[in-house]
């Protein structure tokens, strides 16, 4: 027979350590189911300061809105179309978009347009997708430019995928 120190079998810290991380996975996964997102007061349509709210919800086919396709929490650019993310900036600090460089749309079973990326940060707390507040320059197929920011992704009519985005076209130099 085995003696016992202490009054009792400890079990290894590894044990403890496993156990501790599970109950964790299980609280943020509670706490993301039992979190909704603060919804953003915009309706569908067209806002002032060339603002839009649009539902992409339906994840079988793409909303189109001009030259940017929206479908789920992708954001793609019509053929002959680009993008170039100018990283985080106040929308209105950035008059100057670049002449080339856009990055197309890889039309494939994974269609994708690197310039516009993953514009959003996922919270593995919440489950729920918060745009990043990056500016990106657009150029369309008909060769004008615009700048884009993706300000929200979640609307009280539909939930999710509900973009608001600001576009604006750039104006002509003078």
């Amino acid at each position: 027979m085995v003696p016992l120190h202490g009054g009792g079998l400890k079990a290894p810290l590894l044990v403890w350590a496993l156990a501790v991380a599970f109950l964790l996975l299980v609280a943020s996964l509670l706490i993301g189911a039992f979190s909704k997102p603060d919804f953003p007061p915009y309706a569908l349509g067209a806002h002032a300061d060339s603002t839009y709210t649009l539902d992409a919800s339906r994840g079988d086919q793409w909303r189109w809105w001009g030259d940017l396709g929206f479908r789920r929490n992708h954001v793609i650019t019509a053929l002959g179309a680009g993008a170039i993310d100018l990283g985080p900036a106040a929308f209105d600090s950035v008059t100057e978009l670049p002449a080339d460089g856009y990055v197309p749309t890889s039309f494939s079973a994974d269609t994708a347009n690197a310039g516009l990326g993953k514009w959003y940060e996922y919270s593995m707390w919440s489950h729920l997708l918060t745009s990043k507040h990056h500016v990106y320059a657009i150029r369309t197929a008909a060769g004008e430019r615009a700048k884009l920011e993706i300000l929200a992704y979640y609307c009280r009519e539909v939930g999710a995928a509900c973009y608001t985005i600001r576009y604006e076209k750039a104006r002509p130099r003078v």
